[in-house]
């Protein structure tokens, strides 16, 4: 088995007997003490399992494993006393959500099997993760892949969303990031019942009628009515339906929530796309940046002031990253390289929005609609920040 597991002990004798009794069969680490495990953990992770010894100074087993489960929830966490106090156990179990709780001395054929038991549940909550985090968003990127075939021009706004949004979470430290980028990637689909005329007044900012506007209004329910038919993707569409709530609770839907009782991720979509909207009806970057610091109780401070820092145009840019901005062929373009200019078919079409990464599959999407109808040369990209 080549997971890790962390043993937990205030004595060094100890930890010296499980190394020599493991050895060779299982990977085993060992920190004596609460705080150094929690070091190893943060400098050392992932573990499978962690193993702490109830009783030691300073912080004892169930603080410790408590803060195990706030740094590496994904870690399965044990703990082994000599104490054998129902209530110490309770405390345990309840504090630390403990996984297994045995009773020193414990005999090795116990202390095996929940050892092996502990990393097959492991197992499974891993596996959990990477068919949400993988296959599902692999799933949901193939839908957007669609999206960009029937309407490059709704794509190319989604492509957009998502980076930035991925950039101002990164920024923020959003957990589950994941989530984030699938939400800004399906945040649009309630707009695709509505006519592309009505679309396009309302993203460059003209004159919309009563009933266009609740159709509007409306895009966002829509989009979270469709994502929460999907199993396990009920957060996601909660993001999605808070996308144009305002910070002080206004705006749709038109319920309490307010503040930060909307998702984090709602209002890092909500700054977004309001500045994406300012852009597309003529402002600047910078003015449309301005224009939303004076919106009084629409946005979350915090994540407005990190988009300011990101995206604001008083900050100098990046010499090298200019450099690298270059017009190129088609046939000199390739993965990882992004547009800096709209790819427009030579009969006029909007193929693929600037800002978007070339990947295997759109490069593949550009080269068929070159060789079927043209494309206009050169293209202007970039090389990817990454």
């Amino acid at each position: 088995m080549n997971e890790k597991i962390l043993f937990v002990d205030d004595d060094q004798n100890v930890l010296d007997a499980y190394r020599r009794k493991l050895r060779g069969i299982l990977h085993v680490e060992t920190a004596q003490g609460g705080a150094e495990g929690l070091r190893i953990i943060s400098e050392q992770g992932p573990f499978a399992v962690v193993v702490a010894d109830m009783r030691m100074p300073g912080m004892d087993g169930v603080e410790f494993l408590a803060r195990v489960k706030e740094i590496a929830p994904d870690t399965v966490r044990m703990m082994l006393t000599g104490n054998a106090d129902i209530n110490v156990a309770m405390q345990a179990v309840n504090e630390g959500n403990i996984f297994r709780f045995l009773t020193k001395p414990c005999p090795p054929d116990v202390l095996g099997n929940s050892l092996i038991a502990a990393i097959n549940q492991y197992r499974l909550v891993t596996a959990e993760k990477e068919l949400l985090e993988g296959t599902l968003k692999g799933a949901v990127e193939l839908l957007a892949e669609i999206l960009s075939w029937v309407d490059p021009e709704a794509f190319g706004r989604t492509v957009l969303l998502r980076n930035h949004a991925k950039s101002l979470g990164e920024k923020l430290r959003v957990d589950d990031l994941w989530e984030l980028e699938l939400a800004a990637t399906l945040s649009q689909i309630g707009y695709m019942a509505i006519p592309h005329e009505v679309l396009v007044k309302a993203y460059t900012g003209m004159k919309l009628t009563q009933e266009e506007e609740e159709a509007i209004a409306t895009a966002p329910i829509v989009a979270h009515e469709l994502v929460s038919r999907i199993p396990r993707l009920e957060a996601v569409s909660r993001i999605i339906l808070y996308q144009h709530k305002l910070f002080n609770g206004n705006g749709v839907p038109k319920d309490n929530v307010a503040g930060k009782d909307i998702p984090l991720a709602s209002r890092i979509l909500k700054v977004i796309l309001d500045m994406l909207k300012l852009e597309a009806e003529g402002h600047s970057r910078k003015d449309a940046l301005k224009e939303m610091r004076q919106r009084d109780g629409w946005y979350d401070p915090r994540v407005l002031y990190a988009a300011v820092e990101i995206f604001g145009e008083h900050k100098e840019k990046d010499e090298t990253i200019l450099l690298r901005e270059m017009p190129i062929a088609l046939s000199d373009l390739r993965p990882g390289l992004i547009l800096t200019e709209d790819v427009i078919t030579v009969d006029g079409r909007l193929l693929v929005r600037e800002g978007s990464l070339i990947t295997d599959n759109l490069l593949l999407r550009i080269k068929k609609f070159a060789d079927l109808v043209g494309i206009r040369e050169p293209i202007r990209v970039r090389l990817s920040r990454e």
